[in-house]
């Protein structure tokens, strides 16, 4: 059985969002061999972004709020507060480096894991027709675009599409895509866990 994921589900397991259980629940899956793990390298790279940008904002509001507290330690009476809030520095450094951490522990077990489907020209001609047709955002469709041609290259005799992205990937155009290559597209990881257990008779 084939399980697709996108970017999100990444993302999920770094920053320790909603549904990251359900994501480690499926990582063990893949690990004990009930499973195959497929994930579009692009997917591998996107969380990179929103990595950064969190870094860099967490950073300047640092910044700003290390302005702030220059000011007040000229008025007496504020040292305790002014103490506490100095804390935040070590708070958004330790958050920092925590969610790097975990990005390249994750990564890194996907990569072992998974089957990465790499990047080439066919998949950006076809995401181009995809972002067209469809109105995905251009990201969405190179992630679609890798799914569906990798269906369409293995032909699993049954395997689903677990994503986040239900506002762009949820619409019957794709659902009955994939259902034509014996794929259910499931937008939450956690029901996706549940659908797993059931064709997998867990």
């Amino acid at each position: 059985m084939n399980i697709y994921v996108e970017t999100n589900f990444l993302q999920e397991l770094t920053f320790l969002q909603e549904q990251s259980g359900a994501c480690e629940d499926i990582l063990k899956l893949c690990e004990d061999g009930e499973a195959k793990l497929v994930i579009p390298a692009f997917s591998l790279a996107e969380p990179l972004g929103k990595l950064h940008r969190q870094k860099n904002t967490r950073l300047e509001i640092q910044k700003s709020i290390n302005t702030e507290i220059q000011q007040l330690s000229r008025t007496v009476g504020y040292e305790s507060q002014i103490q506490n809030i100095k804390n935040l520095d070590l708070l958004f450094a330790q958050s920092i480096e925590e969610e790097r951490k975990r990005f390249e522990k994750y990564r890194n077990k996907i990569v072992n894991i998974g089957n990465i489907i790499s990047l080439d020209v066919s998949i950006f001609q076809a995401s181009e027709k995809i972002e067209s047709e469809l109105k995905l955002s251009m990201q969405d469709a190179i992630v679609y675009a890798s799914v569906l041609m990798n269906l369409q290259t293995e032909q699993p005799p049954i395997s689903c599409f677990l994503n986040r992205n239900s506002k762009d990937f949820d619409i019957p155009e794709i659902r009955t895509q994939l259902e034509d290559l014996h794929c259910t597209m499931i937008p939450r990881f956690d029901d996706g866990v549940g659908f797993i257990a059931s064709r997998l008779n867990l």
